[in-house]
């Protein structure tokens, strides 16, 4: 999903509630205005600022009934009359409950003439907004070229060969060709990827073999490509249905974290790293006056570089919790001996199979240390992490470039969304679990997130934190 078509969709919201207030105030005035149609004087009057935060009660409905009927679908592709037909049938829907409520509570107001003329221009305003709106989004994509879709097709038949051609004539569409081989081969793919960018991988190849289907699905979810297929048969539960150029397609769906989904994850990050930040400051203040009483030479906080989304390196800020001459920090004077030190007791004590590891009784840390990494009490500076968005309440935890170098490919999937704070798998096992079964749950919770388990992820570490680790 491209920055922009997200931009875009996030702005309608705002837009569309303005456009509705708009058009409520001029239903408003015009009723002022008794020439206007030959209108009969007014029977009775009603002050502009009662109306006005009436309207601004009713207008959440509009945008409420707007989601539901599909105004905001991210990269929508309904044509012009569809799109005021949608807007119409929402915008009269919501009248009706409107009018509902007004027959209910007749202390609003009971003017016929402006819950009509209100419906009218509300239609009229919505709909000019959202052709504003995308009139801009097609100027910065043809100007700019911000937005384009790269495609790259699989397959060489007819149908693909007509679905090029479409694609070529129709460049509004925000589409472009940047290939198209007949066979499957990562090699080639990681090469045009390189050199030109790919964003959506086409398929229409009825002899694909299994098992490169499956390495072509991993490698698009590890490098955020959308896959989709002219279907022959159907392998997977995660996918939706469109038709493009006349032909159906399948669109493989790695994660519900895409779209609107990614916003509403990224408004829980936002709300829930304040609070939290606020809550546990008293306790954040009394780690760090301890942890300088302990060993006054090293940082409170200390970055530990890790891998996060998109394979991008980002600072975990952490609480200390081992004596500086052990850190592993440059600027740490004893670095080389006790980067030396950590490896001679990886070997010696690790207790976890896989590319991570997890050294048992460590002998490096601080009094202090050992009841805050206890408790994950060394983990709270990560809301700054969220704050900044970095990373996310929620996720797979993040790991060192060392550690992420031993992955097999497939499971560089961890990789496509922000890492967390805490997971499915810190709440089925934290540090005790084989990497394997990790992955598995973190892959789970990729495929199947839902803001709700978010949630119920963040209660259950709660209790899972107060119990002791088996390290």
């Amino acid at each position: 999903m491209k920055k922009s078509e997200l931009f875009f969709s996030a702005v309608q919201v705002p837009v569309d509630f303005l456009m509705i207030i708009l058009a409520a105030i001029s239903a408003f005035m015009v009723r002022d205005i008794p020439q206007i149609l030959a209108l009969k004087p007014k029977l009775y009057f009603f002050p502009f600022d009662q109306y006005l935060k009436i309207i601004f009660l009713v207008t959440p409905l509009f945008i409420l009934i707007y989601a539901i009927e599909g105004l905001y679908d991210i990269r929508a592709t309904r044509k012009l009359w569809q799109e005021v037909l949608k807007v119409f049938s929402a915008t009269s829907v919501a009248l009706v409950a409107i009018i509902v409520a007004i027959f209910l509570k007749r202390e609003w107001f009971s003017s016929r003439f402006i819950i009509l003329v209100g419906w009218i221009l509300a239609v009229f305003f919505v709909t000019f907004g959202r052709i504003f709106l995308r009139s801009v989004q097609k100027i910065i994509l043809q100007k700019k070229g911000i937005g384009i879709h790269r495609v790259l097709l699989i397959g060489h038949n007819g149908k693909l060969n007509r679905l090029a051609k479409i694609i070529e004539k129709n460049p509004k569409e925000g589409y472009k060709i940047i290939g198209q081989t007949e066979m499957v081969s990562l090699k080639v793919i990681k090469k045009i990827k390189q050199e030109k960018g790919i964003d959506e991988i086409i398929v229409c190849e009825k002899s694909l073999p299994e098992d490169q289907e499956e390495k072509l699905i991993d490698f698009c979810a590890i490098n955020n490509i959308a896959y989709k297929f002219i279907p022959t048969t159907l392998q997977t539960s995660r996918f939706k249905m469109s038709v493009f150029g006349g032909e159906p397609m399948i669109e493989i769906l790695h994660t519900p974290l895409d779209g609107w989904g990614k916003i509403a994850k990224r408004t829980f990050d936002l709300v829930g790293s304040v609070l939290l930040i606020i809550l546990f400051s008293p306790v954040m203040l009394i780690i760090s006056l301890l942890i300088k009483w302990e060993d006054p030479r090293g940082p409170i906080i200390y970055k530990n570089k890790r891998i996060g989304g998109d394979e991008e390196e980002i600072g975990v800020y952490k609480f200390r919790y081992m004596r500086w001459k052990y850190c592993i920090d440059k600027k740490n004077p004893q670095f080389k001996e006790a980067l030396a030190y950590e490896k001679k007791l990886i070997q010696e004590r690790s207790i976890r199979q896989g590319p991570l590891y997890k050294i048992k009784n460590d002998p490096r840390k601080t009094r202090v240390g050992r009841v805050i990494e206890k408790y994950s009490l060394d983990e709270l500076p990560q809301f700054f992490n969220v704050l900044k968005g970095e990373m996310s309440l929620v996720g797979p935890r993040p790991h060192q470039k060392r550690e992420v170098e031993k992955y097999r490919e497939y499971h560089r999937r961890l990789l496509t969304i922000k890492p967390g704070i805490t997971g499915m798998a810190q709440i089925s096992g934290r540090s005790d679990l084989n990497f394997e079964d990790e992955y598995r749950l973190d892959l789970y919770y990729i495929e199947n997130w839902s803001l709700w388990s978010d949630f119920v992820i963040c209660l259950k570490t709660v209790g899972v934190i107060l119990k002791k680790r088996n390290n």
